[in-house]
């Protein structure tokens, strides 16, 4: 269009306190509003700023507005097989609104969705128009978790969900899980979150940790394990190390979607410690979260 998208948003951005927004020509000191474009260039323009900018734009004024509810504009901000990722998250019963505006589309999907009986969650990233996803605990195959003498369930607000799987003691350790889902094209990064030591609140909001199990973490590394049907593999290990209380992501590996897979991609993960020449415990397995690589910073500073 001859203009960049950062110098072309600030001109149309609007002004503190201020209705409408005024072009005057140099030659004849005329003025035009920038209501007067046609509503199809204003929103041809809003294709190419992310939904943020859409929505500060719709309240200049009514024409603004008006354009930012074309459905041109927001199918360019969804991805490009929402639909699977539709069918795959909502229940027949739920996708009355399939057939809704592709604003109210775009705005379901970003509202994080529990599905597969409440162990996921899922919903779309609004910079990257990816996938993100968490997988509670519950919704992973842990080995001994049903034992009490090993493990144990802790009702918690910390959890991303409501409870953590929290390890007392153990000598295999292994936690394992697996995911088919329609990821949109592009590539993506696997965390698995965990804590050392057992926290919890006292009188007054105090928050507290026991860290009276921890131990063994030092002895032998941990291995991170992601495959994906496709071949794809990345295998890592490393000590853990972290002070108790603290919860961290642990990254695990990437995986990449490719432009030309269609239906749903499958992902194996893992994070064990096998060596029993001694045990090792004191840690609460909360959940594993997938974000897109892009924004995987996040998490890693977190």
């Amino acid at each position: 269009m001859g203009i960049r998208r950062q110098s072309l948003f600030s001109f149309l951005a609007p002004r503190p306190r201020r209705h409408d927004v005024v072009m005057v020509s140099p030659s004849t000191k005329t003025k035009t509003r920038l209501s007067d474009l046609p509503e199809s260039c204003l929103a041809e323009v809003m294709m190419h700023l992310d939904p943020t900018q859409v929505c500060h734009l719709a309240m200049v004024n009514r024409a603004f507005k008006s354009a930012s509810q074309a459905d041109f504009v927001w199918e360019s901000k969804l991805p490009k097989n929402y639909e699977d990722v539709m069918d795959r998250v909502f229940k027949e019963e739920e996708l009355e609104w399939k057939g809704s505006c592709k604003r109210d589309i775009y705005s379901k999907l970003c509202t994080p969705k529990f599905f597969d009986d409440g162990t996921k969650k899922v919903w779309l990233d609004k910079s990257t128009s990816k996938t993100c996803m968490l997988v509670s605990s519950d919704g992973l195959s842990i080995t001994g978790v049903d034992d009490r003498r090993y493990w144990t369930r802790i009702l918690t607000d910390e959890s991303m969900f409501s409870s953590v799987a929290y390890l007392k003691q153990i000598w295999w350790f292994e936690v394992d899980g697996e995911i088919e889902f329609p990821f949109p094209p592009g590539t993506y990064s696997l965390f698995f979150r965990i804590q050392f030591g057992r926290s919890h609140r006292r009188r007054f909001g105090q928050r507290s940790c026991k860290s009276e199990h921890v131990h063994g973490w030092d002895k032998k590394p941990v291995i991170f394990q992601v495959s994906t049907q496709e071949g794809q593999t990345t295998r890592k290990q490393c000590y853990l190390k972290e002070e108790p209380g603290k919860w961290i992501h642990c990254h695990a590996g990437d995986f990449s979607v490719a432009n030309s897979t269609f239906g749903s991609t499958k992902i194996k993960f893992s994070m064990t410690q096998t060596d029993c020449t001694h045990t090792k415990g004191g840690l609460c397995v909360d959940s594993v979260v997938i974000y897109p690589c892009e924004n995987r910073e996040i998490l890693m500073c977190s």
